[in-house]
């Protein structure tokens, strides 16, 4: 968070609570012992119940705590009454893990800090709430990394990590977060401090020795490795990947002196760490509020191929093949998953790539010392696998290299050795969360069998046979993911609300097979609430029995997020229970929905779509895109597109009253705080466009409240604008007068220190109409209509002029089309959609008839061209809106879309330009357009991969606002002092009006448009 928290300017009327709280007297009793967060208001509670996974439980509270004494504090006190604690991270668990009837503590909110880094000893001290990505950006300059790479890992924590025993894609080359966890500080159940870490098997007695809860802990772990190793050498799988149940086969290995392999260190025979344990124990055993972790170097480069298979039996069976050419990673795609992208717009031009044929593939990269080593090593790979493709022109296969006895059965592959190329491969892969959660019907691929693990050697038997358990559910899955390691992503289609008892029937059917083949049911993802039923029958009574010991010596009375990995025999965990989402569970719209909902179930399935990923809780360093840019300057979970789809779904379950949506406190502290910057509907995975739901929430709010002056007055900026030109520039004086913008603060809650617009006299269409054309219709390659949009006319008439003299000179017929003005996007931010429709039908009966005579639609605002283009369709139905939203482009879009501005000679240009491109033009892949002409201009671009300005809209103008404006565009210039261009560039009104603002930059933009109108040689 940049500077002090947002809401902490007094005009700030928001808290990010309800005022609605519960067991007021725990609260208070809290919050006198810690200097962190304490929060039991509902919405806080509802924030929280959730996480990535099927479930919903609603927590007694939260706790933010800023330091170890705060945790400390907290669990002393809970002990002392009973009740539940449970430690969170960023809530990215898919198997419901994070989420109990407990104290929640979270600690992505404060506990942040790289505590040190020794490059030198490849180790780093950290708080549990620091992102792997951040900490990753901390050790880049000095070549290393924390190993694990979790597909999250730009979001999820190192807290979650040991909590999960984490890891990722290439787990074959590095193992799982155990073999980095050197040394952790932890708060017992009982609210001591203590570290855990390696300890010499001799000196175990002596810490046993004792009668608090510490020695207690030594004990027990010492009578489990004196009684019961060869029990646990014995059952635990032989699998790099396993994380179900606890981390005792780890100790067993330490003591007994075990070779690990690659990526985990071997064990000496002569200390155990409990620190290992921890991981994989998911908050159970205690609580971890600082870990010192061992590093690994960064690899110099790497190298891919992708093998084509006939079916995914042939791939699967192709990879112990593969593994004798020790790659670092081998993933594994099948057809359902294949067809699914082939069928997206984003993802099947991806999927064009594949050789013909590909019903399943091997995703295969190796780590390599240079680019001709890589070469080399995908060379020999592919004369062993698939001797029918071409290697590259570079590297032939070696002289002595492996060569494995299994029959080949790739019959084409490809090949991948710089970094985008690597990039577009990857892309195919990671495309898998936004293909498989973008359902918006009651049937999903849902995850709850996810992540079984076998050894590999058994892949095709164990597919085969979970292949034949599914056809007799009925159903179908998708099999993608991390087959290397023996790990398979296994996604049923399913029915989340009805279809329960199919699912855990397939669970049971699921354990019973990953025991025959010595797997594990959870080789990634952990046991949460999903797979903690299943953990007696893959350990046995034995082991199980011996899981509830560990449990009650760490944790006596059970208090440390109870229920997972191991359960009281009085309060078992069903996979059953606890789904947020059921056919008790009716997402239910009381109004009739204004706009167009194409998905299914209509604006219920909108809001239902979030699952909880945290997709939108990245930092903009680590994961750059737009969402969400509220909660990168606050880092509070109300203010994440996930946190607004939680309260609007509960609100719409009944799970709180079902006007709560459209109240004042609700639409203050959840919906306000959105900026309509429509980055969710492009970087969320599962696209949930919150807001669209907050223009259709805010209408209702209108319909049933009232709309204040202020919004009524921001929704008719044209009319204003219009106004404000004929006066100027008695207009522009007016603001300046002493005290008259203080006046307008205490009126209508207009900042009293944003600049606002400024007005021409003379409109752009003014000078439009006293011009001569300079192109002639019938000369002319394209003929375009631009559209004089409410900023370009009135305030910025320059960006239009340049925009004519560019098209012009890519020999343009330009008119400015008559019948439009107001497009209808500041009524439809604000929520008055009957205004919007309107102002719709005008413009589009206007413009259709233009279309249709073989014009082109040209825009120079952004979020104009966009609401064109894009929000019209909500709007309005019917042929002539389709025809219009098609056939609209951006100013540079239009550009570069029709190679136009390849005939235009330009000078040389001399600037090198930041670039800050429009969140609408982002949300709708639009805003590399401008990039592409600008370089072709003449201009040196760094294009920023930046979130909103902040300003967006009014949003910037409003007083109670202002401060969470400043907070984003703080991130913003932050990007843009680290910049190498002298001058930014920047398409939107608002985001120059952001920059204008500020003392950290000299002056207000110019648009793109016009920049490269400088660069015309006349």
């Amino acid at each position: 968070m940049h500077g002090r928290p947002p809401n902490a300017d007094d005009r700030a009327g928001y808290d990010y609570q309800s005022n609605a709280v519960e067991r007021p007297d725990l609260a208070a009793a809290l919050r006198a012992r810690v200097d962190g967060d304490v929060r039991f208001d509902s919405y806080s509670k509802l924030l929280y119940s959730t996480d990535a996974s099927l479930y919903e439980v609603t927590p007694i509270g939260v706790v933010c705590p800023r330091s170890t004494d705060d945790v400390a504090a907290v669990m002393t006190y809970c002990a002392s009454e009973a009740i539940p604690v449970l430690p969170r991270g960023a809530g990215t668990s898919l198997g419901g893990q994070t989420v109990n009837e407990a104290v929640v503590l979270d600690f992505s909110r404060y506990m942040t800090d790289i505590v040190s880094t020794d490059p030198d000893g490849r180790t780093a001290t950290v708080q549990p709430g620091v992102t792997l990505g951040s900490l990753n950006e901390t050790l880049a300059e000095a070549g290393l990394k924390f190993a694990p790479d979790p597909a999250w890992g730009d979001k999820s924590v190192i807290g979650g990590a040991i909590g999960n025993n984490s890891t990722g894609a290439h787990s074959l080359q590095y193992g799982k977060t155990d073999a980095y966890v050197e040394e952790c500080e932890v708060v017992l159940a009982d609210g001591t401090v203590t570290r855990v870490g390696e300890v010499a098997l001799s000196d175990l007695p002596e810490l046993a020795a004792g009668d608090d809860l510490e020695s207690r802990i030594y004990a027990e772990v010492a009578r489990i490795l004196d009684e019961e190793a060869d029990l646990i050498e014995e059952t635990y799988p032989d699998l790099k990947r396993n994380v179900s149940g606890y981390n005792l086969d780890w100790l067993v290995e330490d003591i007994r002196g075990a070779a690990r392999g690659v990526g985990e260190p071997d064990g000496t025979g002569e200390t155990v760490n409990l620190a290992k344990l921890l991981c994989g124990s998911e908050g159970t055993l205690a609580i971890v509020t600082e870990a010192t972790v061992s590093l690994e170097p960064v690899p110099e480069t790497k190298s891919m191929a992708l093998l084509s298979y006939e079916g995914l039996l042939d791939a699967v069976d192709d990879v112990s093949a593969v593994l004798e050419h020790d790659p670092a990673a081998v993933e594994v795609l099948d057809d359902v998953f294949l067809d699914l992208a082939r069928e997206t717009a984003e993802f099947a031009p991806v999927t064009e790539m594949l050789p013909a044929g590909t019903e399943a593939a091997l995703i295969v990269e190796f780590y390599a010392e240079s680019d001709a080593d890589g070469r080399q090593t995908v060379a020999n790979l592919l004369a062993d696998r698939c001797p029918s493709a071409e290697p590259g022109d570079v590297a032939s296969p070696a002289e002595g290299r492996t060569a494995s006895d299994q029959p080949v059965v790739a019959f084409d592959a490809l090949e991948a050795h710089d970094e985008d190329e690597r990039a577009r491969i990857w892309k195919l892969r990671k495309s898998a969360m936004p293909i498989l959660l973008s359902r918006t019907t009651d049937e999903k691929h849902a995850s709850f069998i996810e992540d079984t693990a076998v050894p590999p050697e058994n892949l095709r038997e164990f597919v085969a046979e979970f292949q034949e358990i599914l056809e007799e559910h009925d159903t179908y899955a998708t099999f993608y993911a991390h087959a290397g390691p023996g790990v398979l992503h296994i996604r049923p289609l399913v029915n989340t609300k009805t279809g329960r008892e199919q699912m855990e029937s397939i669970a049971d059917a699921a354990t019973d097979l990953v025991v025959k083949y010595d797997g594990s049911v959870s080789g990634e993802h952990g046991d949460g609430r999903a797979r903690t039923q299943w953990n007696r029958k893959l350990y046995g009574g034995d082991l199980w029995e011996t899981f509830r010991q560990l449990k009650t010596a760490f944790d006596p009375d059970w208090l440390l997020n109870p229920g997972q990995v191991v359960y009281r025999e009085d309060d078992p965990t069903r996979m059953t229970e606890n789904h947020r989402v059921g056919s008790d569970h009716e997402v239910q719209v009381d109004f009739e929905p204004t706009l167009s909902w194409e998905t299914e179930n209509g604006m219920a399935g909108m809001v239902e779509l979030c699952h909880g990923c945290g997709g939108c809780r990245g930092d903009q360093s680590t994961t750059g895109g737009v969402m969400c840019p509220t909660y990168r300057a606050s880092q509070e979970e109300i203010t994440t597109t996930r946190g607004r789809a939680n309260a609007l779904r509960r609100v719409m379950t009944g799970d709180m009253d079902p006007d709560e949506a459209v109240s004042a406190e609700f639409l203050t502290e959840v919906l306000d705080l959105c900026i309509g910057c429509k980055g969710c509907a492009h970087d969320c995975p599962s696209e949930v466009d919150m807001a669209k739901m907050k223009a259709e929430l805010t209408h209702e709010a209108h319909q049933q409240n009232g709309a204040t002056l202020r919004d009524r007055l921001f929704a008719r900026v044209h009319t204003l604008s219009r106004v404000g030109s004929a006066l100027a520039p008695l207009s522009n004086l007016a603001t300046s007068v002493p005290g008259s913008r203080y006046l307008l603060e205490r009126t209508l809650g207009i900042a009293r220190m944003r600049p606002l617009p400024t007005f021409c006299r003379r409109t752009f269409r003014d000078w439009f109409d006293a011009r001569e054309q300079t192109v002639s219709p019938a000369a002319a390659d394209r003929t375009a209509a631009l559209y004089p949009d409410t900023f370009t006319d009135y305030s910025n008439p320059d960006a239009g002029k340049a925009a004519v003299r560019v098209l012009e000179a890519a020999n343009v017929h330009v008119t400015v089309p008559a019948g439009v003005g107001d497009t209808g996007r500041p009524a439809f931010s604000k929520g008055f959609l009957d205004r919007a429709r309107n102002l719709a039908r005008e413009n589009v009966d206007a413009l259709a008839p233009l279309v249709e005579s073989g014009r082109d639609i040209v825009v120079v605002e952004p979020s104009d061209a966009v609401m064109l283009q894009s929000d019209y369709r909500d709007l309005v139905s019917g042929t002539d809106v389709e025809t219009v939203a098609d056939n609209t482009y951006g100013v540079c879009e239009y550009l570069d879309t029709f190679s136009l501005d390849e005939s235009v000679t330009f000078e040389r240009a001399t600037d090198d330009v930041t670039y800050h491109g429009h969140c609408h033009q982002k949300a709708t892949a639009k805003d590399h357009h401008a990039v592409g002409v600008l370089r072709r201009a003449g201009y040196a671009v760094d294009p920023l991969d930046s979130g909103c300005c902040g300003m967006a809209g009014s949003f910037g103008y409003e007083a109670e606002h202002a401060s969470m404006s400043d907070a984003i565009a703080s991130i913003l210039l932050d990007q843009v002092e680290e910049s190498a261009g002298e001058c930014v560039v920047a398409p939107g009104a608002s985001c120059r009006t952001q920059f204008e603002g500020s003392d950290r930059t000299a002056g207000t933009p110019q648009t793109p448009i016009e920049a490269v109108a400088d660069a015309l040689d006349e």
